[in-house]
């Protein structure tokens, strides 16, 4: 893999994110609106929430929806894909630039919700340095939604199908890893579920428990899970989804 060739794509793909305009909203106008919206409603304790509960999860809902963007992008470039033996560019080039410029954009939309949120009045109770830990557990999560988006593209032939089954993989992460209360007979589905791991790990980070046993925990959880999740989309989507 060449670094210049691929540095010159993530370029190109952040430019797309500024170009086109529902990638835009998306990925960084729906975070900040989610952010504004969630905070003035639903951070009440009489709704038994509270604006730092709320907090870590508007981060996780961010990148989970990376997973439809990143379905809706290699579904639509599929035919980019087949033309790659006739260019200097290749397969791996391309996608390790997707995964890439998707982890740039989850560390921008943590920041994006994280200083939206304290100009609204959140206030974590961790440092400086602890809050900056949600930067790059936030980007290593990427990971499994750009693994689930291949995923979702190997069996989408258009991005509107795309779409579509993406929610297959984003419903089960915003029911059971984000604020949304998880009652004990639903506690063991939430723990089968990545985006579990990152919530309660940032609920830890932002308590100012960001040394603690159980953040390790949670992000080895995260990590493992993550590589494993981009290797299944990455094999699939090389054998079946450029067909």
């Amino acid at each position: 893999m060449k670094t210049q060739a691929l540095m010159a794509l993530i370029i190109v793909e952040m430019k797309k994110l500024i170009r086109h305009p529902v990638n835009l909203f998306l990925n960084l106008l729906f975070p900040a609106l989610l952010t504004i919206v969630f905070i003035f409603t639903f951070s009440d304790p009489e709704l038994g929430m509270s604006i730092n509960s709320v907090v870590p999860g508007l981060i996780v809902y961010a990148v989970i929806f990376l997973i439809m963007t990143v379905a809706q992008s290699f579904s639509s470039e599929r035919n980019l894909l087949r033309r790659l033996n006739t260019t200097p560019m290749t397969s791996t080039e391309f996608i390790g630039s997707q995964i890439l410029s998707n982890m740039v954009i989850a560390m921008i939309q943590v920041i994006v919700v994280i200083v939206l949120a304290i100009l609204l009045g959140f206030r974590p109770e961790s440092s400086f340095v602890g809050i900056l830990i949600a930067v790059p557990i936030t980007a290593i999560f990427a990971l499994s939604s750009v693994g689930l988006g291949l995923i979702t593209a190997t069996v989408s032939k258009r991005p509107e199908t795309g779409t579509g089954l993406s929610f297959l993989f984003i419903l089960p992460q915003m029911f059971f890893g984000t604020f949304i209360p998880v009652s004990s007979s639903t506690q063991n589905i939430a723990q089968l579920v990545p985006s579990h791991y990152l919530f309660e790990g940032l609920q830890l980070i932002f308590q100012g428990s960001w040394t603690s046993n159980q953040l390790f925990f949670d992000m080895a959880v995260i990590s493992v899970v993550s590589v494993v999740i981009i290797g299944i989309g990455i094999i699939l989507f090389d054998r079946y989804g450029n067909i």
